[in-house]
């Protein structure tokens, strides 16, 4: 029964519609002591992003949420995307699978896009008994979608773990593959319509997140909802359909080993076309509806968030931005927050589509040129000593 339970815990949390409502914590419940949190990134990732491997960076850590969804047959699972990895709350009842899940994830992203991820599955009852919480909330995207935001340390305190190697998960046989259907990487970066498109990293300071930390994600939130749209970097009527070879070539590693990877990638630059193709001119195929898919499209991409901090890739003007730093910058003064923020042209959008005539497909936005983990990587500089 109290497994049972647990599998219903995350569908039976209420929903909260506006997204400044992150910074409120009766939002938020504590998630059972029962589950574990699955936790990954890539080793090195500014190095990656350095190299301009930035599509696979964001297909390497969205790797590892289509692996947990389909290994545990979860399209509700909650998770948030990092960039350069992600991470995941899954029951103890689902453990075994999760394991297995980015075990088989680690081997494909080191054979097949050569890059390392680090896998951690760390349980909840071993971040109370550190002092911290583990808390989460569900942001309403859209009628289909919801996203999880997590508070109180845990997350934080996970990734530290796995990166001093506690918890770790090794890598599965070589020639393992993770059931990656569904993960796809076909749209070229969205350029700023604004002025740049910039990743914001906002951490709570010594005093926690308590309500003058609170106040600073309220005014970020708002100053950001004072530009276009609150800034939302992809464009109302969805991204340019213009097809990313890249891309394409990436995808077709997710989803065919060697041997068979032409056919796959011929299937998927012929799905893209004919997709794109809608796009341009605004056709319906079949019972697939262009105008509703773009709607949800951008209804469903997650370019803000709260993962134990406020993490936002928004497309903002030069004046709007100064403000927002500004006001960063006076609560870290205050000790209130550290931050971390990035700039770059475009944004990266990397996607998981179970179904073409599904509506519930999700779509993570990263900035193209590094995003999040140069974002972080400033955060490191920034953040008060001790």
């Amino acid at each position: 029964m109290a497994q049972a339970a647990d599998m219903q815990f995350y569908d039976s949390l209420p929903l909260f519609e506006a997204f400044e409502g992150v910074a409120d914590e009766a939002n938020y419940r504590p998630l059972p002591d029962r589950w574990v949190l699955a936790v990954a990134d890539i080793v090195d990732s500014t190095g990656a992003i350095a190299e301009g491997r930035y599509k696979s960076v964001n297909m390497a850590g969205a790797s590892v949420i289509s692996a947990l969804m389909n290994a545990l047959d979860e399209r509700n699972l909650p998770f948030v995307f990092g960039g350069d990895g992600a991470l995941a709350a899954v029951p103890e009842a689902m453990a075994a699978k999760a394991r297995a899940a980015l075990a088989a994830a680690k081997t494909w992203v080191a054979e097949e896009l050569n890059l390392d991820l680090r896998a951690a599955l760390v349980p909840v009852s071993d971040i109370r008994t550190s002092g911290l919480d583990m808390r989460v909330a569900r942001f309403k995207a859209s009628e289909e979608v919801s996203y999880a935001m997590f508070s109180g340390g845990g997350a934080s305190w996970a990734e530290a773990q796995m990166k001093a190697g506690r918890y770790q998960i090794e890598a599965a046989a070589p020639g393992s593959r993770p059931d990656l259907t569904g993960l796809s990487c076909r749209w070229n970066p969205i350029v700023s319509r604004h002025g740049a498109i910039v990743s914001i990293i906002a951490l709570p300071g010594p005093q926690g997140n308590g309500p003058e930390f609170q106040a600073l994600v309220g005014d970020i939130v708002a100053l950001a909802e004072g530009e276009e749209r609150g800034g939302h970097p992809v464009p109302e009527n969805g991204p340019e359909p213009r097809l990313s070879m890249q891309g394409v070539a990436v995808e077709s590693r997710a989803v065919a080993p060697r041997g068979r990877r032409f056919l796959a990638w011929s299937w998927i630059t012929l799905q893209s076309l004919v997709l794109f193709l809608c796009f341009k001119l605004g056709w319906n195929l079949g019972k697939f509806d262009v105008t509703q898919y773009k709607r949800d499209l951008v209804r469903n991409s997650d370019f803000r968030k709260f993962d134990d901090g406020l993490k936002m890739t928004i497309d903002i003007g030069v004046e709007r931005l100064r403000q927002i730093e500004e006001r960063l910058k006076r609560a870290a003064d205050a000790g209130v927050s550290s931050y971390g923020l990035h700039q770059q042209d475009s944004a990266l959008m990397t996607c998981i589509v179970p179904a073409a005539m599904s509506r519930d497909h999700v779509h993570f936005v990263d900035g193209a040129a590094g995003g999040y983990a140069m974002a972080a990587k400033n955060l490191k500089t920034l953040a008060p000593a001790g």
